[in-house]
């Protein structure tokens, strides 16, 4: 196929083509660039509600159990794996504990943000 392209298309065709492919996977690294920061800013987010709030155990285990999901998508980032079945769990985890757990009221607004931000990455992928 490329042969066929080749004798077609000019040296500068081809070497825009061959731009234009980099280029390509150059935005699909910024992408999940952009969602490992996403990861991190939740996480940071997670660990200041928790850390300005005293939780029972069932809170407690309602933190862990988003921070472990947001750690597992994002090692599959880092492998430029994008798992819409991990970033499911951990939204689900995240919505779990802005229903259920006791907030402050920044900490809450800034927890669902980051939720409305991980369904529009789900939802863009």
């Amino acid at each position: 196929m490329l042969a066929i392209l080749s004798r077609r298309l000019s040296t500068a065709g081809m070497a825009l083509l061959f731009a234009l492919t980099g280029a390509g996977w150059t935005l699909h690294a910024q992408d999940f660039d952009r969602a490992r920061d996403l990861v991190r800013r939740v996480q940071n987010d997670l660990h200041q509600a928790e850390y300005y709030t005293r939780s029972n155990e069932k809170e407690r285990m309602r933190y862990e159990n988003v921070e472990h999901r947001l750690d597992e998508f994002d090692h599959g980032l880092h492998h430029d794996r994008f798992d819409k079945g991990k970033l499911n769990d951990a939204i689900n985890n995240l919505k779990d504990v802005v229903q259920k757990n006791t907030l402050e009221g920044r900490e809450r607004d800034a927890l669902i943000s980051d939720l409305s931000d991980l369904r529009t990455l789900r939802d863009l992928r």
